[in-house]
């Protein structure tokens, strides 16, 4: 991997803030590609439906839009997948279900399922606090409560925007970070406005869900999710590293800024910088699975799932996912014009995901494009890429 470029640091963010990072080249032709031995038109019962294939190719056409895509439409046993363009371009091979790649924010709902298996437990409670938890915290954050830090109203200020964060990141992307720490970038730093009042989306608040998870049981984040998470679930390819690779195979992800040729980023950035809040690796097939489950009624209690389901309309994830949205407890509710799914989004470095399943969990949807796009980045390309998400998303529910 070439060294990154000074010019280079300061075109790439994290998708999870605003933050300048380095990429290394690659580059190639792009042509639309379907998934070598993936189920084709009419596999497993299941049509596969051209118009949708079309949106996809054209979504891969655009001159800014992604090398690759890959989208899964599960419904009970049966999984449908739709993929256009590629998933490495050196090699010219499309993307595949078992690919790993960075999920990017979807991980703060795998900190949500977590800290809400706990609340089952009862050795969290949502009502718990900064200060009865991490009392080493600023006593300026004392007040915040797990509801609101889940629900991103507790007013914490983003460490991943904090100006030494920012140049200790830019100067080496891979830099190893003690994720437990990254609060201390933010320590002097007063709530940026009263716990509950407004909605704000920050990485910070994941980290402080997890170090209240550490905290009640004496054990690490990492292993309350294979615990919590991945055993129960049977995701074995999805994991919480603290450096920059990625296991192989992956799905690579790429920095598209036309004239120039793609770049891959896809191990350019370290993420122990992000940990909680948007660290972790999965692969198509195991990210619609934790959907179905987190989303839907199985991994949670009734009550716990009723205060998970409490929504604020309006406020978004980040990116935006299709619809309408609003949000809940590590979720968001999107009301398409087809209907309602439960889910999350995230974008990073080469990556922009969607992972949204009906509210009983039956159904899921998983769409992955392998570039990054948000409101502050390619907000054409966002806008492009929600309206396909929600013709999937009208697909996934048509015949309910």
């Amino acid at each position: 991997m070439l060294v990154p470029t000074p010019a280079r640091r300061r075109r790439l963010r994290i998708g999870l803030s605003a933050t300048a990072l380095a990429a290394a080249a690659l580059g190639g032709l792009l042509q639309p590609a379907q998934a070598a031995g993936e189920p084709g038109p009419g596999e497993g019962g299941l049509h596969h439906d051209k118009s949708l294939q079309r949106q996809l190719d054209r979504l891969v056409a655009q001159d800014d839009g992604p090398p690759g895509v890959i989208a899964l439409l599960t419904r009970g046993e049966r999984t449908q997948v739709y993929t256009a363009g590629v998933g490495d371009i050196a090699t010219g091979r499309p993307p595949r279900p078992d690919d790993h790649m960075r999920i990017a924010s979807i991980a703060k709902a795998f900190s949500g399922a977590v800290a809400l298996r706990l609340v089952d437990q009862g050795r969290l409670s949502l009502d718990d606090t900064i200060g009865e938890v991490l009392p080493d915290q600023p006593s300026a954050w004392h007040a915040v409560t797990l509801r609101q830090l889940l629900q991103h109203t507790s007013g914490l200020p983003d460490f991943s925007t904090a100006p030494e964060f920012v140049a200790i990141i830019s100067a080496d992307p891979r830099h190893v970070f003690d994720s437990r720490r990254l609060l201390d970038f933010v320590a002097g730093e007063p709530l940026l406005f009263r716990p509950g009042s407004l909605y704000e989306y920050s990485n910070s608040d994941n980290i402080a869900v997890a170090l209240m998870a550490e905290a009640v049981t004496g054990r690490r984040y990492e292993d309350l999710l294979r615990e919590f998470v991945y055993e129960p679930l049977g995701l074995r390819r999805t994991s919480l590293p603290s450096g920059y690779l990625i296991p192989s195979p992956y799905l690579h992800g790429y920095d598209v800024r036309p004239p120039a040729e793609p770049e891959d980023v896809s191990e350019a950035v370290g993420v122990s910088g992000v940990w909680a809040s948007g660290g972790i690796i999965s692969t198509p097939t195991e990210l619609g699975a934790f959907i179905r489950a987190y989303g839907g009624p199985a991994l949670l209690s009734e009550e716990t799932r009723e205060e998970q389901l409490t929504f604020r309309p309006g406020d978004s994830s980040e990116p935006a996912g299709p619809g309408t949205n609003a949000a809940g407890l590590a979720v968001f509710q999107y009301t398409t014009r087809c209907g309602v799914l439960y889910g999350h989004t995230g974008n990073f470095p080469g990556y922009t995901q969607l992972a949204a399943t009906t509210p009983d969990g039956a159904r899921s949807l998983t769409f992955s494009i392998n570039t990054q796009t948000s409101k502050g980045n390619k907000p054409a390309l966002l806008a492009r890429l929600r309206t396909v998400q929600e013709d999937f998303a009208c697909a996934l529910l048509k015949g309910r």
